[in-house]
Parts: C-alpha cells; structure tokens; sequence
C-alpha cells in the first residue's frame, strides 16, 4: 500500500465540531470515497499524522489539532460537465446559492447518470468542494428531483464543512410549500415521527415504531389557505430526512398533490377540479394510498422519477405533473463572514398555474 500513497501530505486542521472524534472516523467524514479499513492501514503504516507525530486509529482528536495524510489515488469518479442553464440566486468566491428546477437529480445515482445538477455545476463553475466525494462536487444538501427550489453549493472544502456543520447542529431554517389533498382541521401543529425504509418497497420511507435503523423526523406545519378539498401549506422541517415532507403529510392522509410516490397519482388536471372527492386519492389505516400504481406501473414506478414527457405538461388540461412541493426559503450563516443569509425562490410556473385554478373554481 506505501507505494500508492501520495507523495505529500493533506495537511487539516481540526475545527470545533471534530473536536473528541477518534481519527480514523474523522478521516472518514472527510472522504467518504475511502474505506474505513483504508485509513486503518494507512495509520498502521504512519500515513497518518496528528502535530507530526504518528497515531493510533483510536486517537481522539482536540481542536486546532494538525492532521496530516497521503491518500491513494482512486479511479477518477468525477462527474462530466454538462450545459444545462441554471438559475443562479446568488453567488461569491465561497458558495453558490441555485433555485433548483423540477426534473433534475442532484447527484448521479443508479439509473441516472446524466442531467444532474452536479453536472450543470461542473459546467458552470471553475472550483467545488469534493468532500462529498468526486461524484458530487459542491453538494452540501439535496432536493429530491421534482422538488423545485432553494439548494446551496460550497465552492471549497472548508466552506463545505462549515456548511454541513450548520445542517447537522440545525441552525438552518428551511421554509417549503406545498399544495396536499384534503383540508387540514388546524391551522399548525407538530409532526413527529420515526422513519425508515420501506422493507417491502426500497425506494420509499415510511413511518414506523422506534427501533433500529431508525430515525426522528419532525415537521411544523402551517396552514396558508384552504380550498374546496385541498390545503396550500406552509411546512418547516426541523429534521431533514430522506421525503420526510412528502412521507408525513401522507402520514396524515394529506399526500401531496401529483406525488406518484406517496400520493398514487402522477398529475393534477383542471378537469378534474370541481369533483376533487372522487378523485381524491384514498388512504389505507397504514396511511398507504390503495390507489397508489404499483412499482412497475407508468403512474408509480418503483423509483422517483420524472415522467417521460418531463415536468411540462404537453396536455393544456394538466395543471401539474410532479408533486407539489417547492423549497421556498432557506437561511443560514455565511461560513467565512459570519452574517446571516436568506434565500428565496420564486414559486413555480406549474404550482402558481395550480393555485390559480383552485382559486377560480373556489
């Protein structure tokens, strides 16, 4: 292994949040493309140094403690840069601030290797942080791919951490919107629940008792106006688990408008305004719409994805053809200045038209 090292060393300072980590587990969070058994044998080896001197892997680490590591070389993982427009909110020599549109991935993952915003970044910008790995360069957090809205992107690893850091403690205030099936009884209130994979479909989340290989999500909501069988509402996410917005308004029986995954059905069109209660998806006791297409099917496959036509509708009736969830705001401190940043992205051409029609038809 010594001859696949790097010939000079990355030299880290540890910062507050690392502060009493063991080292081979703070290497870790660094990379996530090595292995944990990699950095082990790296320390074995004295590849690793804490002040410059040789470690164990259970050293724990203090602040401003200097790490210094030769890393192997790994296949080249990154992502190819493609010209996709983006919409930028902000941006300066740190971070870069997008409103993320309907339809893109984040990242590439199984099935998607293309259309990524990674991609368009790549494209885009000259420098990103790969902290998050070569695939994902300057991801700090992630939208799912027909949520529309605010995402921020560190331009270094540095900025990245300080970022991440502040996702992890909850100092980020997250603001979305949504359009749900039914009318709410209260104006706010508290979800809470634990979630975790659906055993028996793997790309889903589900609602569950708290056990192993689980985890706390909790939700604000508010109610901003109700229609005739539908409720526009304002949702704060304390937690930020994988479709925890879309898993708790279904755990409510309030699945969010055109959710093919939660809600069983893939558009909302003006004809169907006016009849809402028997098109309205029905909800099982375990909150799983019976209606709901099965993995397989083109209305709910059994991944998360765009319908083949995109996410403009091409029938003049359909009013929206993804789910209805946009994330509207997002506030955090500058990693580097301190000052307080807000972010806000306009809504949607497709959620403003559905909003329009159900105020016509009121």
């Amino acid at each position: 292994m010594t001859d696949e090292l790097s010939a000079q060393p990355t030299v880290v300072t540890v910062e507050a949040r690392a502060h009493g980590w063991r080292v081979d587990h703070f290497l870790c969070r660094l990379w996530p493309n090595y292995s944990r058994a990699l950095f082990q044998k790296a320390i074995e080896q004295q590849a690793v140094q804490v002040n410059g001197l040789a470690v164990k892997a259970s050293r724990r680490l203090r602040v401003n403690d200097l790490v210094s590591v030769r890393l192997p070389t790994l296949p080249d993982r990154s992502v190819a840069p493609e010209e996709h427009p983006l919409d930028v909110l902000f941006e300066d020599e740190h971070l870069v601030v997008i409103n993320k549109p309907a339809g893109m991935i984040t990242h590439p993952g199984r099935g998607n290797p293309t259309g990524t915003l990674a991609a368009a970044l790549q494209f885009h910008f000259d420098q990103l942080s790969d902290v998050a790995g070569e695939d994902r360069p300057g991801i700090v957090h992630r939208l799912d791919r027909d949520t529309t809205g605010v995402i921020v992107v560190a331009k270094d690893n540095q900025v990245h951490s300080r970022l991440a850091e502040q996702f992890e403690q909850r100092e980020v205030t997250k603001q979305y919107v949504a359009l749900a099936w039914g009318v709410f009884d209260r104006d706010s209130d508290w979800i809470e629940t634990h979630l975790r994979v659906n055993p028996r479909e793997r790309e889903k989340m589900m609602v569950c008792e708290p056990g192993e290989n689980t985890r706390v999500a909790t939700t604000f909501y508010e109610v901003i106006e109700r229609f005739y069988d539908f409720t526009w509402v304002r949702l704060h996410p304390r937690t930020g688990r994988t479709h925890q917005l879309r898993v708790h308004l279904q755990h409510l029986g309030h699945p969010i408008v055109a959710d093919r995954l939660y809600g069983g059905r893939a558009e909302f069109r003006r004809s169907q305004l006016g009849t809402q209660r028997e098109t309205r998806p029905s909800l099982s006791r375990g909150g799983s719409p019976t209606g709901a297409a099965r993995p397989g099917d083109s209305a709910g496959s059994g991944r998360d994805e765009a319908p083949d036509a995109g996410t403009v509708p091409v029938d003049p009736d359909v009013l929206i053809c993804r789910q209805a969830l946009h994330a509207q705001r997002l506030s955090f401190r500058h990693p580097v200045t301190q000052a307080p940043l807000t972010f806000e992205a306009p809504l949607p051409a497709d959620m403003a038209r559905t909003l329009a029609a159900l105020r016509e038809t009121r």
